[in-house]
């Protein structure tokens, strides 16, 4: 009986009241929605101040190697040495190689080449299914890629140097020749000398 003597005694609130009440939710609103505006204008000022975002790895240097890329087949004294793909990889910022010779027991390898522009030269990493870890360093000479660097003999005597150059040809072909020396560039001996043809397209 009480709660219900208690509802019944509540007062009804008056009109200024409601009045008061919807005239403060208006006033909120308003007021967050001032402040909201000009927020959202320095946002799209800031947008507009920012720069375009440049591609990574799209300066000139970067190119100097592209005459390497597609998928080719690989002569040596007019024998299939074996395929090679080079492609770009990473955002354009390297070419990966990926090399099979040919037959039962011709050598798989892949290599990274990437224009390393802290030193402002190319730079190769090779391994193949031989163990064999070979790190280059050069760059462009009158349009040849220059790449050399040195690796422990094979025969345990000493430092070998090895300097491999790639010769774009005109008419599309590119000329790779391996020389290694183990008189410090006094004497080259001739490695590899292979041609690199487009290969066709698979049908």
């Amino acid at each position: 009986m009480i709660a219900f003597h208690n509802i019944h005694n509540k007062q009804a609130p008056n009109g200024s009241m409601v009045a008061k009440f919807k005239m403060e939710s208006v006033m909120k609103f308003l007021l967050s929605l001032a402040l909201l505006i000009p927020m959202a204008a320095a946002a799209q000022e800031m947008d507009a101040d920012d720069p375009v975002p440049t591609k990574l790895c799209s300066s000139p240097e970067y190119q100097q190697f592209d005459f390497w890329i597609g998928d080719w087949n690989v002569t040596s004294d007019g024998q299939l040495a074996g395929t090679n793909s080079v492609h770009p990889v990473h955002n354009g910022c390297a070419l990966q190689e990926n090399w099979q010779g040919a037959g039962a027991g011709g050598i798989s390898g892949t290599s990274f080449n990437i224009f390393d522009q802290a030193t402002g030269r190319w730079h190769q990493t090779w391994v193949d299914d031989s163990g064999t870890l070979l790190l280059l360093d050069g760059g462009l000479v009158d349009g040849v890629m220059v790449l050399s660097g040195q690796r422990p003999a094979r025969d345990g005597n000493g430092m070998t140097q090895h300097r491999i150059s790639w010769t774009p040809n005109p008419d599309g072909s590119v000329r790779q020749l391996w020389e290694a020396s183990k008189d410090e560039g006094g004497s080259w001996t001739v490695l590899f000398d292979g041609l690199y043809v487009e290969a066709p397209a698979n049908p």
